[in-house]
């Protein structure tokens, strides 16, 4: 999924953030990126419209145990995204949050941590849900955590819900009371996660490209389920992605989220 924001706007002054400014088709932008985990400001001395990209931190991956008949990790989910044009005010301060990837879990045999939430004006989008491990069914968020996978298992294990215009739903986790099964994959922004099966881990669920600071840039993947043997599953380092889910070893954490502010200089 290609997103490519087509500015028309002029007259906006602003400081904060990473500044930067950029020139296509003959047309000059200014960007404002806020990358730093925790609260920062814009600071708008003359309003008008501005494009905005605004994504939460990825769950981690669940952290399966290793052992024989045991857990297999889902990925993490995506933290949610959301774009788009507003309006901002004359001599106004926004706050601008940016949420953190969701921690590493201490130990095996345990779900993904959550993604934090980013926000800016009046909008928010929801950190990542933690991949499964036990319980086994993924954690909901921005995008879903992928289910665990289960060796002498009774059921599957359900993804994790996304929330609705910020992600996708993480994978399905299968069973089997003899053999192994993998982990399932953590949804993305642009995709729901894959379903695992006998020694298949699901896919990570797909990102979005967006070129609003000027450059194509993928955001909001979902990690991958865990491997058959001990490893990790895919796990992506771009902004607001989840983290790959693990069998026998520690899963990864969550990506930290970003907020990306531009509008026409002229």
């Amino acid at each position: 999924m290609l997103l490519g924001i087509a500015s028309s706007y002029e007259g906006v002054e602003a400081t904060g953030g990473t500044e930067t400014t950029y020139t296509d088709g003959g047309i000059t932008y200014k960007v404002h990126t806020f990358s730093s985990t925790g609260t920062g400001s814009l600071v708008v001395g003359n309003g008008g419209s501005v494009d905005y990209l605004i994504v939460a931190g990825g769950g981690s991956g669940g952290y399966g145990n290793g052992s024989p008949f045991g857990s297999w990790g889902g990925g993490g989910g995506a933290g949610g995204l959301l774009t788009g044009t507003t309006t901002v005010a004359i001599n106004t301060t926004y706050t601008i949050s940016v949420g953190a990837g969701g921690t590493v879990p201490a130990g095996g045999d345990t779900q993904g941590n959550d993604g934090s939430n980013s926000s800016a004006f009046s909008l928010t989008s929801i950190g990542g849900g933690g991949g499964g491990s036990l319980p086994r069914a993924g954690r909901s968020g921005g995008s879903g955590g992928g289910g665990g996978g289960v060796q002498d298992g009774t059921s599957d294990n359900p993804g994790g819900s996304g929330t609705a215009g910020q992600g996708y739903s993480g994978g399905t986790g299968g069973h089997d009371s003899v053999n192994i099964t993998n982990g399932a994959g953590g949804g993305g922004a642009g995709g729901s996660g894959g379903n695992s099966g006998l020694n298949v881990s699901g896919t990570p669920g797909a990102g979005v490209t967006s070129s609003i600071n000027g450059t194509s840039t993928t955001y909001a993947q979902g990690g991958g389920g865990s491997p058959r043997n001990t490893g990790v599953g895919t796990n992506y380092t771009t902004k607001g992605s989840g983290g790959g889910g693990s069998r026998g070893t520690a899963s990864t954490a969550g990506q930290n989220g970003i907020v990306i502010v531009r509008y026409r200089l002229y």
